[in-house]
């Protein structure tokens, strides 16, 4: 059973990129206390030899920063579904050390789940792709990456170097699209709570679920149309004229320039989303000539222990399994 919910999405999930380029309130700052907590827990593992991914979240206490990681938690689930954390000096640790910091952070706030068929914690986020290469991930290259939802609870970034020139995050509410396809095409709607087939790296057949689910109360989203379209392709299912119609108008509205959020990550930045709420994006940048100097993220997927029930057709997937 498809449960439709056909009015319009209220409170902090439905927020526009204009309304957000003034209000600085989804940047949260780590205080100077929290910094010295981050540092004391970075010594600790210093003092151990481990490193990021080879810990545990006992590995890297930091209970005096317990109500800040509430704060992010309700943001994250019940607010927005998105937030920046900014006040890490970069200039202060190597990169090791500010992975360390970022997943020792992210294991206080979920449990770190497999990116990949390898079993991979951290993803690296770094030009090195071949574009001509049809198995190339896009995140692995300089092009634009589109608008997507990834497959787990919580996707956070940490910022290790910037590009030469552009590279810039790219937010959007997946409720404000919802509330802007209410107001131009309803019927549309209809379209995107029916299933599509998805497919996904590492698996062997695409999987059902629509785009727009509607459960206890909560609006859910899952969205890239590239792997729509392979899905669809695979199972040798065309589009309906329909369905193609309604993922243009998804596709139009989340790159109006009032309702997406675009903000450049500099090196030190965390972001973290909620996949059910927030669709990402990156545009497309250029690179310093010397590797050492090339953009590089770090990923991470996290399964949240407050992330909402999804309904029965509106399958969850945190990662990837053994």
């Amino acid at each position: 059973m498809i449960n439709r919910y056909g009015q319009k999405i209220n409170g902090q999930i439905a927020w526009n990129g204009d309304g957000l380029k003034s209000n600085q309130s989804w940047v949260y700052m780590l205080s100077e206390k929290e910094q010295e907590v981050l540092d004391l827990a970075l010594k600790h593992l210093n003092d151990q030899g481990i490193k990021a991914p080879m810990f545990e979240k006992s590995d890297f206490p930091i209970a005096e920063m317990q109500e800040g990681i509430e704060r992010i938690l309700d943001e994250l689930e019940e607010g927005r579904g998105f937030i920046l954390i900014r006040g890490l000096n970069a200039d202060r640790y190597d990169e090791s050390e500010l992975q360390s910091i970022y997943y020792g952070l992210g294991l206080h706030l979920g449990q770190a789940v497999k990116q990949n068929p390898k079993g991979d914690l951290l993803g690296m986020v770094i030009n090195v792709g071949d574009l001509n290469d049809k198995n190339t991930r896009v995140y692995e290259t300089n092009a634009y990456l589109p608008y997507h939802t990834d497959l787990s609870d919580v996707v956070g970034l940490l910022s290790i170097k910037k590009a030469r020139e552009g590279g810039m995050s790219s937010l959007v509410s997946a409720a404000t699209i919802y509330n802007t396809i209410l107001d131009e095409a309803p019927d549309l709607l209809d379209v995107l709570y029916q299933p599509f087939y998805f497919a996904h790296l590492g698996d062997e057949k695409p999987t059902l679920s629509p785009i727009f689910s509607y459960h206890k109360g909560k609006l859910s989203c899952r969205y890239l149309r590239q792997y729509i379209e392979l899905g669809h392709e695979i199972e040798g299912v065309p589009l309906s004229r329909k369905q193609i119609e309604a993922m243009d108008l998804f596709d139009d509205i989340m790159h109006r320039n009032q309702v997406k959020l675009d903000m450049m990550l500099q090196p030190g930045d965390i972001q973290f989303a909620n996949n059910y709420m927030v669709l990402h994006s990156r545009t497309g940048f250029e690179d310093y000539k010397e590797p050492e100097r090339y953009r590089k993220l770090v990923r991470l997927w996290l399964k949240m222990p407050n992330a909402r029930e999804l309904a029965p057709s509106f399958p969850g997937r945190n990662g990837f399994s053994d």
